[in-house]
């Protein structure tokens, strides 16, 4: 083994949907330690203002538009990348959409706008870069999991369901690809403070919330991402592929009642 087994120096990364919140702060991630990473995500804009700004700060950060609900643009990305680069060490599939309402009100458009993206966009993106990856004979995938996927959280039904999916996906991948030297591993963030996010956690209602059912007692930052990310794409998780790693601060541990801590049961 290696002596530094955390080192993705030099490594080629592919990150979807890394233009903002937990995707950015995982590609910024590899790029501080040397990888070659490669955005997407489906705004042009945005996308080459993120890259920019990233290989500004530390190293090499390209940007490539592609909305992985197209499949016809994952397989263009992917041929780019491979091109230019000759193979991708690391995926990590963090490109995802929600939409919060009571699951009476949801369409089958909502429905299709979620799924197209955050489970069949997913699926794709995974298998167009695991063919690449057992042409290689090793890779690692990260899969952007959910606290939901272990406990559906009121009102983003969808949004749970094809995260919950994506954990049997992962395991599902791992089981095939694992002979060829691919690993695959979810990685599911609790809460997590982002821009996105923020109006959300701005709620003095909420924030106490959270704090109630988060024992670290702190909302994440997507910083906190990152550490996990470094470790399964390194050769410090050779031994680990089909797992879901849970970042969120513990709130799957257990549930947390609101019972005042002078208030005591006796008997049976």
């Amino acid at each position: 083994m290696p002596e530094n087994i955390f080192d993705v120096s030099n490594s080629v990364v592919l990150v979807s949907g890394g233009s903002r919140g937990i995707g950015e702060a995982i590609a910024l991630g590899f790029a501080e330690r040397d990888a070659t990473v490669i955005i997407t995500g489906r705004d042009k804009d945005s996308l080459s203002t993120t890259a920019e700004r990233l290989a500004a700060g530390a190293g090499s950060v390209e940007g490539l538009v592609c909305d992985i609900a197209d499949e016809a643009a994952i397989n263009t990305c992917v041929a780019q990348v491979v091109e230019k680069y000759g193979r991708i060490d690391t995926l990590v599939n963090c490109a995802g959409v929600n939409i919060r309402k009571p699951a009476v009100e949801f369409t089958a458009e909502d429905y299709d706008f979620i799924f197209d993206i955050n489970l069949r966009g997913s699926f794709l993106m995974s298998v167009r870069v695991g063919k690449q990856m057992i042409l290689q004979g090793s890779g690692s995938q990260i899969n952007i999991d959910s606290l939901s996927s272990h406990a559906p959280i009121t009102q983003v039904v969808p949004y749970a369901m094809g995260k919950t999916a994506m954990s049997a996906m992962s395991r599902g991948f791992a089981t095939e690809w694992g002979p060829s030297g691919v690993r695959v591993n979810s990685l599911a963030p609790g809460f997590v403070l982002t821009d996105l996010t923020a109006k959300l956690w701005s709620d003095p209602n909420m924030k106490a919330w959270g704090k109630v059912v988060t024992p670290l007692q702190r909302m994440a930052d997507p910083v906190d991402m990152v550490g996990t990310a470094i470790f399964l794409a390194s050769d410090a998780s050779a031994y680990i592929t089909g797992q879901v790693i849970r970042v969120d601060g513990g709130a799957s541990a257990g549930t947390h009642w609101p019972i005042a801590d002078d208030y005591q049961i006796s008997g049976n």
